[in-house]
């Protein structure tokens, strides 16, 4: 399930604000749409921002625009993500933007594969996994991080049940991973956000895998939430995992430093278009929240998974090379 596709000079995207409704696409002409794309959340994580936001840089060449005002333009559009900036800075520097671009779709796709095949081998048989907001294949080109996990262990004929929160306000949870889960048969069920930490509780989960928008040294920012759940995994002796490329850490801050993107307040005040609060109601709504390295199990990638006491020599490992 490819979320975005490059033809005739156009990028092509399924537009996940539909999803699971209605499968419908969005069409960006020029990388101002592909800012759009952004922004209303058509396209949404890491690994897929980043891409898109690649092949905006395209269309800003093919059109012999100032690619460094388009650069900056891009990187504006989501500021936590940390692959819209790696993308952008990627093409930018490229001596052939197109093939650079195509190169990075190709990749993301290989590296997730990865992902899951390294994931794999936490997975016993048996095995109920808990997942918040999506990291499936609608999260990157294809597959998935933590769902690409869960993918892999379920092609190896693992007997597997999957544990989906809602993930509000937006719903990526409940909109999109369990559409992902049930678009390949994969056992899923769907609980309320403020759930998970009963069933854990209750000895109903084994283990946490969830997506990150960003990884430093000493933690990871991911879609609000993911700091409760991984109180809850700690509190009840449950591993909690994260699954992310290397395109998604960053080397040169402390996570505590990352800026957290404030979304609008609609997104919380309203619900498939209907008020649920009393009007004038003020609001904070962060789109991410910060999970400390103390907190997780370990970080699978395509080169393997990390374990917290790794983390310090693992980053200056990669940012010398």
């Amino acid at each position: 399930m490819k979320t975005m596709e490059w033809k005739d000079n156009k990028l092509i995207l399924i537009d996940q604000t539909k999803l699971p409704d209605e499968v419908t696409f969005f069409t960006c002409n020029s990388y101002k749409d592909v800012i759009i794309a952004i922004k209303t959340m058509v396209v949404r994580g890491a690994p897929a921002i980043g891409v898109a936001a690649a092949f905006g840089m395209v269309l800003a060449h093919l059109k012999d625009e100032n690619l460094e005002i388009v650069a900056e333009e891009i990187k504006s559009s989501r500021p936590t993500a940390i692959n819209l900036f790696w993308a952008v800075d990627r093409v930018l520097t490229s001596n052939d933007p197109v093939q650079e671009a195509l190169t990075m779709y190709k990749e993301d796709i290989e590296t997730n594969l990865a992902i899951g095949r390294h994931g794999s081998e936490i997975i016993n048989d048996g095995d109920t996994i808990l997942t918040h907001c999506n990291a499936g294949a609608l999260a990157c080109v294809d597959y998935g991080t933590a769902l690409g996990v869960v993918r892999s262990a379920f092609h190896q004929g693992k007997d597997i049940n999957v544990i989906c929160d809602e993930t509000r306000p937006l719903g990526q949870g409940a909109r999109l991973s369990v559409w992902e889960m049930q678009e390949e048969n994969i056992p899923v069920k769907l609980i309320p956000d403020v759930a998970s930490g009963y069933l854990m509780q209750q000895g109903k989960i084994d283990k946490v895998i969830i997506g990150a928008d960003r990884v430093a040294s000493d933690g990871i920012a991911n879609k609000i939430g993911s700091l409760l759940v991984a109180l809850a995994a700690k509190r009840f002796q449950i591993p909690f995992y994260v699954a992310a490329p290397l395109s998604t850490f960053d080397f040169d801050i402390s996570i505590y430093d990352a800026e957290i993107e404030e979304r609008g307040s609609e997104e919380v005040t309203h619900y498939g278009g209907t008020r649920i609060c009393p009007k004038g109601t003020e609001v904070i709504n962060p789109a991410f929240d910060i999970v400390p390295k103390d907190l997780i199990t370990g970080i699978i990638t395509e080169k393997g998974i990390i374990n917290p006491e790794e983390f310090q020599s693992f980053f200056q490992q990669l940012k010398s090379q």
